[in-house]
This record gives structure tokens, C-alpha cells and sequence, in this order.
């Protein structure tokens, strides 16, 4: 069936513009007036032979009334009107319809400016990245962030470490003798029964998509779903003591934190949970020592652990033990659309925020060699050099179509660490290829850059008609 076409404004466009009324503009179509009022007003679509006549009878282009237009302007009206400004704001489908049909003229200048308004939030975001990148700041509260920016932030600041809630996690995991344990989750489950009366059961066999753990707080009983592997469950029960045996040192610390909204506060709990979790499965010491006598081999680690690769990166990030501090490392996941789902660093490594990072990062490659651990030389625009490790990730589907999911985790240190890692074994790093990489295109300086998706937003560009290299601009240095 053919779509219909409601099309008033256009037609009252050409009515308009042609310096004609409805009375003459309907004489000339041998219509009635009454009907063009009706379809400037969209009670009543444009037929086909409508159109053909506008057409011959005006000289118009008849595609200007294509709907399909307004359909794209509808979805863009949803788009912009999905931004948290406009929270408790969002007119119906219908109501969208209604304003694009009625006055389109209004609805693109609406998206203009909410364009305009992005745009301006963007540069500031990056500007601000810019100024983290090169001054630090150390007072996370003066910026106003999203709530899991700001918890990242905070994480940021305190080198990713929480001594009191790391201690505890050491002394629990002592306790339990729970390094490198093949049965730790059972011995957890069998502590949280003893020690919280909390029992632990999997989920039923015909529920593939169970959450990860659902706490029932009437049971008392702890469900983990069946997909899980043995290194996961025991950390979603680690992070589920935590609630009960580390509650007082996680509230002390988030109050401490002076979060501004609750939300902040939600989250860093939850993180915090999760970093007991880490701190827990692997004890600092003894993972500490371990990691430096195996020279931080991501894959032996896990092996000797019993710890997933994701958990080894991570908690090699947390290792900032004042007196006993181990390899400065950053370590982030990301997914397929370069989205960053966790950003962790005791480095000088730069993040951004917004944007995307640098195209030239090997976390990006990853995607590409999932089975390899890539690894890296990077220069970042201050001049501080980085061995970069790269690694691919995969959880499998649990069902027949069922997409999987990739990720890629990225985990490196300062070059001047680099002989405490294996990974620089047959290394010359002087002689080394070092790629240069920057924060973001938005704010990086360097003007050469083949793989630049932006122009930088402190600079002029220059767009010569007579040369096109691979970037179609140039940067004016």
C-alpha cells in the first residue's frame, strides 16, 4: 500500500510563494477551496493527482512533498528530545507528528539550535578534557558530570586505591585461605551460609537469561546464573559480602567523597563492592609479589589465579599500596563501537570523556586478533611514553542467534616500567617504532595526523580545492 502523504506546509509553501490565495490557488487546480484548506491544514492528504498538478500547473518539484522527509525529522525530534535536558519533557509519537507536519519551519529550527546547543557542550567537554590533560584537577566537584563520570573521576584521583577496604579484603581472604583457589566460589558460598546464613543455588535450567545474581532479601538466598564460569561467580558472591561484612568502611568512604548527586552515590557504592570484590579474589601481597615474580604475563597470571583475564587487568590498576606500590598501570574495556566501559589508571595516561579516542590506540586492533595480546609503544602529546597491551574479549551467546559479545581490554604503563614486564622482552625501545597518540581528535595537537577524524577545536583548518590528501583539510599550525 502506498503511504500517504501529508504535506500542508508544502503546499502552503507554494501557495505563499507564488503570491496566491486559496481561492486563486484552488481556481488554477480546478479544485475547490475548501480541499486545499483542508490539505494545508493535513486533514486530508496529497493525492497523486493533486501533486502531478502542482506540478505541471507550477513548475514545482513534486519530490519536495515526499513524507519520508517528515519521517526523517520525527526521528530527529525523538533523537534530540531523548536528551536528559529534556527529562519529564517528552511530547507522544503523535505529538511529534503533529508539530512537523504543522509547522516543520519550527521543528528544524528547534533542531538547529539543539544542534547548536550539542556542539557547544561538546567543545566544552573537550575543552575541559583538554585541561585535565595538561593541569590535572583535583577538584572533581567544581565540574558538572555525569554520575559515573564523576565516580570515575573519583577513582581517578585516589590512584584507584582504598587502602581500609583493601586491607579488609586481605585479612578476609587470609582468613579463608582464598588465593588461587579452584573451589573459591564455593568457599565463599559456604561462608556467606555460615557466617550470613545466605544460601547460594544456580539458577533453574530453563532460564538462560537469569541475572548475573539476584539477592532475595525475604529467602535469603543468593541465584547466580548458570552462565557464569567459575572465576565470575566467585567474584559476584565477593562482591555480595561486601554488602554485609563491609558496609560501614563503604558508606564511610562515599560520604566521605561528597558526591552530588544520589545517583554518584549508588554508583560508587556498587564500585566499591566490585573493588572489595578484586581486592578479595586477589590479596594484595600475595598477588603483588606474584605478578612481579611472573613479570605481569596477563595469561600465567590468570592461569595460577584462577582469576579471569579482565580481573587480572584490573586488579594489576589497583596496586597503590602507599609503601608498597607495585607498576603504575591504566587498564579500560571497551566495546565494538568504541564506547569505554571502564576506565581505570594510576598513570598520567590521558582519557577521554567524550568523542572517542585515538584511532591510532592498539585497543582498537584488538577487535581484529582477539587470540594475541598486542602490544605497543605510544607517545602521548606531553611526551611520555606508554607500553600499551591490548587484549580481545568475547562472551559467547547462550542460545542459537543470539549475537556475542566483544570487547577489548587495554592495559599498559609508562615505558621507563616497561623491564618489569614481560611483554618488552626483545624490545629496543630506543630503536622502537612509537606510535603517537593523543587524548581525542577534538583536542589533540597533532596537525600530520593520517588517521585524524576532526578537526582539533583550537585550530583553523584550511581546505585547498586543488590538493586532497587523505584527511580532506588541512590544520593551521
Amino acid at each position: 500500500m502506498s503511504k500517504k502523504i501529508f504535506a500542508g506546509h508544502a503546499v502552503r509553501n507554494v501557495r505563499e510563494r507564488l503570491g496566491l490565495t486559496q481561492l486563486d490557488f484552488a481556481r488554477r487546480l480546478a479544485l475547490s477551496p475548501s480541499y486545499i484548506n483542508q490539505i494545508e491544514s493535513n486533514q486530508r492528504p496529497v493525492t497523486a493527482a493533486v501533486l502531478l498538478a502542482i506540478g505541471r500547473t507550477f513548475d514545482v518539484d513534486v519530490t519536495r512533498f515526499s513524507a519520508d522527509d517528515l519521517d526523517r525529522v520525527v526521528a530527529d525530534l525523538r533523537e534530540a528530545l531523548a536528551d536528559p535536558v529534556f527529562r519529564g519533557l517528552e511530547p507522544s509519537l503523535q505529538d511529534l507528528k503533529n508539530a512537523t507536519t504543522h509547522a516543520p519551519s519550527f521543528a528544524h529550527a528547534f533542531l538547529r539550535l539543539h544542534g547548536a546547543m550539542r556542539r557547544m557542550e561538546e567543545r566544552r567537554a573537550a575543552l575541559d578534557d583538554a585541561v585535565v590533560s595538561v593541569a590535572g584537577d583535583h577538584d572533581g566537584g567544581a565540574r558538572h558530570l555525569p554520575p559515573y563520570e564523576e565516580v570515575r573521576d573519583h577513582f581517578h584521583y585516589i590512584d584507584n586505591y582504598v587502602d581500609g577496604l583493601d586491607r579488609a579484603a586481605e585479612a578476609r581472604a587470609d582468613a579463608l585461605d582464598l588465593f588461587a583457589r579452584e573451589d573459591a566460589a564455593a568457599l565463599l558460598a559456604r561462608h556467606l551460609r555460615e557466617r550470613h546464613d545466605i544460601a547460594v543455588e544456580a539458577a533453574a535450567a530453563g532460564e538462560p537469561d537469569a541475572p548475573l545474581l539476584n539477592y532475595d532479601r525475604h529467602r535469603r538466598v543468593a541465584t547466580l546464573a548458570r552462565t557464569l564460569d567459575p572465576a565470575s561467580r566467585a567474584f559476584r558472591l565477593a562482591a555480595l559480602l561486601a554488602r554485609f561484612e563491609q558496609d560501614e568502611l563503604i558508606d564511610g568512604h562515599v560520604a566521605d567523597a561528597g558526591f552530588r548527586s544520589q545517583t554518584a552515590r549508588e554508583v560508587c557504592r556498587l564500585s566499591l563492592q566490585n573493588y572489595y570484590a578484586g581486592a578479595l579474589i586477589l590479596p594484595y601481597r600475595r598477588f603483588a609479589r606474584l605478578a612481579r615474580e611472573k613479570r605481569h604475563d596477563l595469561d600465567l597470571l590468570s592461569v595460577m589465579t584462577g582469576a579471569s583475564l579482565e580481573q587480572v587487568c584490573h586488579r594489576l590498576s589497583t596496586l597503590q599500596r602507599p609503601g608498597e606500590k607495585g607498576v603504575p598501570f591504566y587498564f579500560l574495556k571497551v566495546d565494538r563501537a568504541g564506547n569505554v566501559i571502564k576506565r581505570h589508571s594510576a598513570t598520567r595516561f590521558h582519557f577521554a570523556r567524550y568523542g572517542g579516542a585515538c584511532p591510532v590506540w592498539n585497543v582498537h586492533e584488538a577487535f581484529e586478533q582477539p587470540a594475541r595480546t598486542l602490544v605497543q609503544v605510544g607517545e602521548m602529546p606531553d611526551g611520555v611514553r606508554y607500553l600499551c597491551l591490548a587484549r580481545g574479549a568475547v562472551k559467547p551467546p547462550v542460545r542459537h542467534g543470539q549475537r556475542e559479545r566483544r570487547f577489548a581490554l587495554g592495559i599498559g604503563c609508562e615505558a621507563s616500567y616497561a623491564a618489569e614486564l614481560v611483554y618488552a622482552d626483545g624490545l629496543d625501545l630506543r630503536a622502537a617504532t612509537v606510535s603517537p597518540l593523543g587524548v581525542n581528535c577534538r583536542i589533540c595537537p597533532r596537525t600530520a595526523c593520517p588517521e585524524r577524524a576532526y578537526p582539533p577545536l583550537d585550530r583553523d583548518i584550511v581546505l585547498d580545492p586543488d590538493r586532497r590528501g587523505v584527511v580532506p583539510f588541512a590544520v593551521r599550525d
